[in-house]
């Protein structure tokens, strides 16, 4: 039976849990040879899921915002598995509940080093490898943070609108190369980053109201993500490009405003 990935060689970046390792997981169910990526040691442990259910994969520890590990992680799925069809730029990091007043300038770069210089590194080191060959698709995750307001703190709000801005503009600056780009802007999903806002809300016995703000009524899953992040990272997509996807039940379609209680 024919896969919806089948042979596509994929890095995935953020494998070591959430959207990351849920898209890792159901890509090389879905046929792709995987190169899992993550600072975290569980990255292995995502891989031998993968194995286990008699996928292809590696991991890869590595610092998406160092420049030569991300070159060195790209350069690995060519010699592993012959060649490099996409990569998922997913890796990302929070800022937690901080307010503008609270931030520093050390929490900025490190925010916009992993969100937004990681997005662009991951999408350099590929591109010369995918436009070689004539095709091949680079996903990002954004955020609905990087649409409009109220989703997110300013660092991570700003990052991730910088991420949507370089999926627009790169589309045009590989104009006729054959190569694709795409974000997905995930709207409250539960992850390792929004864990503390889910026990939070358990421990005072609230976790229906979750998500009461989309008309979906609920938060989602990453396994939601992947599967939105596996079509646009296959040939089914062939026609989608440049553009900033929500996957948020709704929420993006107003992002109304709950007045903060005192």
């Amino acid at each position: 039976m024919k896969h919806e990935l089948d042979d596509k060689r994929l890095v995935i970046t953020g494998a070591a849990s959430g959207i990351g390792r849920a898209t890792a997981i159901l890509a090389a169910a879905e046929g792709a040879r995987v190169v899992a990526v993550d600072l975290a040691d569980a990255v292995e442990e995502t891989v031998h899921e993968i194995k286990e259910a008699g996928g292809h994969a590696v991991a890869v520890k590595a610092d998406v915002s160092d420049e030569d590990a991300v070159a060195g992680f790209i350069d690995r799925c060519v010699s592993e598995f012959g060649g490099l069809d996409g990569v998922y730029a997913n890796a990302g990091v929070s800022s937690g509940r901080r307010t503008l007043a609270e931030l520093t300038v050390e929490d900025w770069q490190r925010t916009l080093a992993i969100n937004t210089v990681g997005v662009f590194l991951a999408i350099k080191h590929a591109v010369p490898h995918l436009t070689k060959q004539g095709s091949g698709a680079l996903l990002c995750t954004a955020s609905v943070a990087g649409l409009r307001a109220n989703a997110g703190g300013v660092d991570y709000s700003a990052s991730k609108a910088g991420v949507i801005s370089i999926v627009q503009t790169v589309a045009y600056q590989l104009y006729g190369t054959g190569v694709r780009i795409n974000a997905i802007c995930p709207g409250l999903i539960e992850t390792g980053m929004t864990r503390p806002a889910f026990e939070r809300a358990r421990e005072r016995g609230t976790e229906e109201r979750i998500g009461q703000i989309n008309p979906t009524r609920r938060a989602g899953q990453p396994i939601e993500i992947a599967q939105m992040a596996c079509f646009l990272l296959s040939d089914r997509a062939s026609y989608v490009n440049g553009q900033a996807v929500p996957v948020d039940g709704g929420l993006s379609a107003s992002h109304p405003w709950v007045f903060p209680r005192s």
